[in-house]
């Protein structure tokens, strides 16, 4: 996997990028954010070596260069899943990139479901802690008891920015599962008596990636449905289209305000 973070560098380092001041991975549905970068640069993953393949319907498969707020950034339009048949080593490909790019904040969002009642779809959620039950997610060389993911200093940064661009976050506990099936009502309940505010496929094999490598790193959430069982509608991947068309400005707001004022937060 080192030889492939190398030749995804090398590719950028061939098109005049160097190194990028933050990056961000951005969750289903939530591609519209490649509109707010200046002087953007698009490339398809299949024309980037060593970068794997995305097959998830709300994913571009396109890496992102440009300026956001007067910074140099990656925006990853599309990430990699274990349940698409990537090992735990592929799914923290762009955390490793934007790493070896030298960035000094990342910004991890996706698309999640509600296991919080009092949470409603379009909802913006600052992760403030992960569950991960049953599952080994450190990749291999991680040490014993290494540092984990604590935004107990800087969340009150992030929301007095928020605050500011009068845009409301909830706060919450991100639960990470597998899939690609959504979750069965008993396993809903077991999350939420875990503490678990929102269940998803991805976003903390990343942030503990991130924190192993030391980079600060910022996990977001869009509520695009509420799970199972917690309402009687049907779940639908549909959802996450309409929720985040609902919300992109707002999201883009903050991810930019964020990269502007990263220096608060790193």
């Amino acid at each position: 996997m080192n030889n492939s973070i190398d030749e995804i560098r090398d590719f950028l380092s061939e098109k005049g990028i160097i190194n990028v001041d933050a990056a961000v991975i951005l969750g289903s549905g939530l591609g519209d954010f490649k509109n707010y970068i200046q002087n953007r640069m698009d490339f398809d993953y299949a024309e980037i070596p060593g970068m794997p393949e995305v097959t998830v319907a709300g994913h571009a498969g396109t890496l992102y260069y440009g300026q956001v707020e007067g910074k140099n950034i990656l925006a990853f339009g599309g990430r990699f899943h274990s349940y698409e048949g990537h090992g735990i080593e592929k799914t923290l490909v762009p955390v490793r990139v934007a790493h070896a790019m030298q960035a000094k904040l990342i910004l991890i969002s996706n698309a999640a479901g509600s296991i919080n009642y009092n949470f409603r779809v379009g909802d913006l959620m600052l992760i403030n802690d992960y569950i991960t039950p049953m599952y080994s997610l450190a990749p291999k060389g991680t040490a014993p008891y290494a540092k984990r993911f604590d935004l107990k200093e800087i969340r009150p940064i992030i929301q007095k920015l928020a605050a500011d661009l009068g845009i409301h976050i909830q706060h919450g506990t991100y639960c990470y599962v597998k899939g690609p099936t959504y979750e069965t009502k008993a396993e809903i309940r077991a999350f939420r008596t875990l503490g678990a505010d929102v269940v998803g496929m991805s976003t903390a094999p990343e942030l503990i990636e991130a924190t192993r490598l030391g980079t600060a790193c910022i996990g977001i959430t869009l509520v695009t449905n509420m799970s199972t069982g917690v309402t009687k509608e049907k779940l639908d991947h549909s959802e996450v289209k309409l929720a985040a068309e609902s919300r992109k400005d707002d999201f883009a707001s903050l991810v930019s305000t964020l990269i502007k004022h990263s220096k608060k937060i790193i």
